[in-house]
């Protein structure tokens, strides 16, 4: 079984426009995680599906224009400061994250427990804001860490107000990646996108990890951003899912109807 929410390749056979080294390149740079310290060539090989040869020169140019550092002394790397440069440019631009974190904090202030905003990359929903409740015992998550897309409450609300074509194209990626736990994945979808229409939000109660749950919506912010969705999360012992559904959610969702009125579409 593959990590479905690393990367997956797609390389357009017949598009002249589409530059495959390029692709590779930015591959790489995809494939690193939050918790990751340092990668190897062959561990970046094994995430992105390409030849350790084809690995090696990426990651020695990468690392030439600043995008990688090696660790000295060792054949490992780390992201490298111009990849900062590149997050905080994106970073900077998503206006909504002024407007959405007091609105979060007061709502994870409530609950409890983590609230989150976020976008989706690939198979993974990457946080671009994120508030913790004082009291609560928190998960270990914060701006720029990946979840799936097809276990998370915030991934399924993603797939909830994506486009039929984007979705179906999504589920198939996600399918091929795992064809043993496909049937599981998908009735959890199934019922994602069920509870979005009629309860307003997604639900994951214990799918994505078994001790956590956590209740989401998905939304189109305007003003030219990226599809976003919203979640509550938090310990299934902190959050149950009789206090996400009857108390948390009539505020997660006024939240997300303060956030989708605030820019114009």
């Amino acid at each position: 079984m593959r990590d479905s929410s690393n990367t997956t390749r797609a390389e357009p056979k017949e598009d002249r426009h589409f530059v495959t080294a390029l692709a590779r390149g930015l591959e790489v740079l995809a494939c690193f995680r939050s918790s990751d310290r340092a990668l190897g060539n062959q561990e970046i090989a094994q995430r992105c599906r390409l030849p350790k040869s084809t690995v090696s020169r990426m990651t020695a140019t990468l690392t030439r224009l600043g995008y990688l550092t090696q660790y000295e002394g060792t054949s490992k790397y780390a992201l490298g400061t111009a990849c900062l440069g590149l997050g905080s440019a994106m970073l900077s631009r998503l206006d909504i994250r002024k407007v959405a974190r007091p609105l979060m904090q007061e709502l994870a202030d409530f609950s409890g427990g983590t609230v989150s905003l976020g976008a989706r990359d690939r198979l993974s929903m990457i946080y671009v804001e994120h508030c913790r409740s004082s009291a609560a015992i928190s998960l270990t998550l914060d701006i720029g860490s990946r979840i799936p897309v097809s276990t998370s409450a915030i991934g399924r609300a993603w797939l909830a107000v994506a486009p039929d074509g984007e979705r179906d194209a999504l589920l198939e990626q996600i399918r091929e990646l795992d064809d043993v736990a496909w049937p599981r994945i998908r009735k959890g979808i199934e019922q994602g996108l069920e509870d979005h229409r009629s309860l307003g939000v997604t639900c994951s109660f214990g799918d994505w990890q078994k001790d956590v749950n956590g209740i989401g919506r998905g939304f189109e912010p305007g003003n030219g951003m990226a599809r976003m969705a919203l979640n509550v999360g938090g310990p299934s012992y902190n959050l149950s899912p009789e206090f996400l559904l009857n108390e948390v959610r009539p505020r997660l969702l006024e939240v997300v109807r303060q956030l989708e009125s605030a820019f114009p579409k």
